[in-house]
């Protein structure tokens, strides 16, 4: 839907669990109210089910917990990387660019239009 140009996480799983507030928010401001989350990040879905296991997230935790009764369905789920080719090839290309700084535009950029 979008993208998001933001400082760098302490690590790569506050950035997978900034990136699901952030589509959570997106979610909720687009007024949907049915709504699946699919990551291929299993630790994130193990910390939104047991967020007592992890502490050093809770102020995340909170925020995913009141992002979540804005839903009146909503689920995480975990998909492989390998068993979603498109999300591996979008991530495989963002990494490849070489700028920071990320554009948005109505029109698809090439690099995501050729994968």
């Amino acid at each position: 839907m979008g993208a998001r140009n933001t400082k760098a996480s302490q690590s790569p799983l506050h950035s997978e669990i900034e990136a699901l507030i952030w589509a959570m928010e997106c979610i909720r401001n687009l007024i949907q109210f049915s709504v699946t989350f699919a990551t291929d990040c299993s630790q994130l879905v193990k910390m939104v089910s047991e967020p007592k296991e992890w502490p050093t997230f809770a102020s995340y935790l909170e925020d995913i917990t009141i992002l979540k009764r804005s839903f009146n369905s909503s689920e995480i789920i975990h998909i492989p990387r390998m068993q979603n080719s498109k999300a591996y090839s979008l991530a495989r290309s963002a990494r490849k660019q070489p700028s920071l700084v990320v554009h948005m535009d109505a029109e698809l950029p090439v690099w995501f239009a050729e994968s």
